[in-house]
């Protein structure tokens, strides 16, 4: 495939409560358009809404769409299982019902995967070959770079750290923003206000939080070694408040410290990123 300023791509990105598309052309976003969906409503009423998004930033010239969804996906067959917040799509055969509605290839994978892909090609994560994707939000998720192409691992799981077990729950328990919920009885969101204006005890949370992320960092570091890690998400807007706790665990903690010299840790600052990584699913396909 061509490089990308030189291709007509449509990303999209399907939420909970809604969906945007957008047209990509020169490494950036030429025409967006968004809406809400009926996130209870029948699977084809949704799929409709999805395709009308579409066709809104349709382009006679585009080579391929790329979707990212908030859901286990069989990215091979394009089947998407059980969207979050869309209780009729239990198991909506995306792709195929795309690709005969536009007659274009169309690629699916879930939005973790997909933002590792974004960054690659259109953020921070640009000129490595091996990096990490790292959603922090209300869940923690991974998508995973290597030698420049998105692992997925052999079943879709590769990446998915937020479920591995640590400190008698999992890392999800404690590095996504539900900590702070369930910890100290406020959003990670009011957190991080409280933080910016000098807060003691906000600051104390993103200590203590960052003392756990650093622990998930450290399973990511061991098991992919990567260049780069980017962080997404709503947590990682707070960034700032947890990012020294989380290297002193890793300073204090992670066996290899040479790695530790060379690796980058830093937060998206594309904007649109989600539907720049669903666009970039098409890239990856070549």
């Amino acid at each position: 495939m061509k490089k990308t300023k030189d291709l007509k791509l449509i990303g999209v990105d399907l939420g909970g409560t809604n969906v945007r598309a957008g047209l990509v052309q020169h490494d950036d976003i030429a025409v967006l358009k968004a809406r809400p969906i009926t996130s209870h409503g029948q699977a084809e009423v949704v799929l409709e809404e999805v395709c009308q998004t579409i066709e809104a930033v349709l382009d006679p010239e585009v080579r391929g769409i790329g979707v990212d969804v908030p859901s286990v996906v069989d990215a091979e067959k394009g089947v998407v299982y059980s969207a979050a917040n869309i209780p009729s799509w239990r198991e909506v055969p995306l792709k195929d019902l795309l690709q005969k509605r536009f007659g274009v290839p169309v690629f699916v994978n879930n939005d973790a995967k997909c933002f590792a892909l974004g960054e690659l090609h259109f953020g921070e994560g640009r000129g490595f070959q091996n990096l990490v994707g790292l959603i922090v939000g209300t869940g923690l998720g991974a998508g995973v770079i290597i030698n420049g192409k998105l692992f997925s691992g052999s079943h879709g799981g590769a990446g998915e750290i937020g479920h591995a077990p640590y400190a008698g729950q999992e890392f999800e328990y404690y590095c996504s923003g539900r900590f702070f919920d369930r910890e100290f009885g406020i959003s990670a969101f009011e957190a991080e206000q409280r933080a910016d204006k000098g807060d003691a005890a906000a600051l104390k949370m993103f200590a203590a939080f960052g003392d756990h992320f650093g622990n998930a960092m450290q399973a990511l570091l061991y098991a992919f070694d990567p260049e780069i890690v980017v962080l997404g998400g709503g947590v990682s807007k707070a960034f700032r408040h947890f990012e020294k706790p989380m290297w002193a665990n890793l300073r204090a903690n992670f066996r290899f410290q040479h790695s530790l010299d060379r690796l980058k840790v830093v937060p998206n600052r594309k904007a649109n990123i989600a539907v720049l990584a669903a666009a970039a699913l098409c890239l990856d396909s070549e």
